[in-house]
């Protein structure tokens, strides 16, 4: 079995290469076959591959001296042992292929996305004046839609239960519960519901118009003609007989562009890394000899995911990956959170 020690050090090798530039001596290319690095003054070496100031004073930096003061020259000795460790096993995680791990492939593009793209955006970059500008163009973004809680019971309809049977055993329970919806609605659901709200009391959640991925619209549509604590009629969607209880209801809310400051920063940031992302990686590829088989492509057999993706495929993260840099981030508004502006 691969060692998750030698994982962790290919990792550590990866960010090593993170250091700030300065003049001094360059490392030769590694066993990787990447270009030679600028890693500053060459304090030791490893099957070729050298371990520099830079990277030595990084680590350093993160060490307690006995005396408090300053690293011993013992105490440097043990820090350089340490990288020197890291090399050997970067060495061998290399030769065991591990750099073809998808996963530790993902921390290579974020690296190097942090260090090409990410770290050229900052906070300042974005005057107000840009902001407002920006705000008032797209300000219905930034509305707290109208939303209500919908709860839902389902009886499908299948192959050995027509619609008809369906909408009997909805309506039934619809009878039993009539006379107290608010109190009843939550175990008639856990019991009778056929949908995967079941567990959760049938509680689909707070939903706007606009809809929820994976819910059917007929359902919204028909929870915003209810009022609060209202029980539907029995009716019908492509799945089967519903019964909805429509819980609690928020309005629609605007802010203004102090309060929604912190929100419109990270999206005129995300709109301007995304920008950045595509022109670098399209230069990329223009350097680059790409082919593809189509024919093998079209024969792959794929089972594709049913749990909604925010990508649209399961696997795939939206480029660019805004979690990755801390120092990019904006904080939330206070009193107002993005989950806010819709889900």
């Amino acid at each position: 079995m691969r060692s998750i020690l030698l994982v962790t050090a290919l990792l550590g090798g990866l960010v090593a290469c993170e250091g700030s530039s300065s003049t001094g001596a360059k490392a030769p290319a590694t066993q990787g076959g990447s270009a030679a690095q600028d890693v500053g003054e060459v304090l030791a070496t490893v099957n070729g591959l050298a371990v520099g100031s830079i990277e030595f004073q990084a680590a350093a930096a993160r060490a307690t001296p006995a005396d408090g003061k300053e690293l011993s020259l013992e105490e440097r000795r043990e820090v350089l042992d340490r990288l020197i460790d890291d090399k050997v096993l970067y060495q061998e995680a290399l030769r065991q292929g591990l750099d073809q791990d998808p996963k530790v492939q993902k921390v290579m593009v974020n690296t190097l996305l942090r260090e090409e793209v990410y770290a050229n955006v900052r906070n300042s970059d974005f005057t107000d004046e840009e902001l407002q500008a920006y705000y008032e163009t797209n300000k219905e973004e930034f509305v707290v839609p109208e939303k209500v809680q919908v709860k839902r019971i389902l009886i499908r309809k299948t192959d050995d239960r027509p619609i008809e049977e369906a909408t009997a055993e909805a309506a039934r329970i619809r009878a039993e519960i009539a006379s107290d919806p608010v109190g009843r609605f939550k175990d008639a659901a856990t019991q009778y519901s056929e949908d995967p709200y079941r567990r959760r009391g049938g509680d689909v959640g707070f939903v706007s118009a606009e809809g929820k991925p994976g819910l059917d619209q007929d359902i919204v549509d028909k929870a915003f003609t209810l009022d609060v604590d209202q029980l539907s009629d029995v009716f019908e969607t492509a799945d089967g007989a519903n019964l909805l209880l429509v819980a609690n209801r928020r309005e629609r809310v605007e802010r203004t562009f102090q309060q929604m400051k912190g929100s419109v920063l990270r999206k005129v940031k995300n709109d301007k890394l995304k920008e950045m992302y595509e022109t670098y990686v399209d230069a990329l590829k223009q350097g680059s000899t790409i082919s593809v088989n189509e024919d093998k492509l079209a024969a792959v057999e794929v089972e594709t995911s049913r749990r909604p993706s925010l990508s649209g495929i399961d696997g795939l993260s939206p480029a660019p990956d805004l979690s990755a840099p801390d120092d990019l981030r904006v904080p939330p508004t206070p009193g107002f959170e993005d989950e806010d502006l819709g889900e």
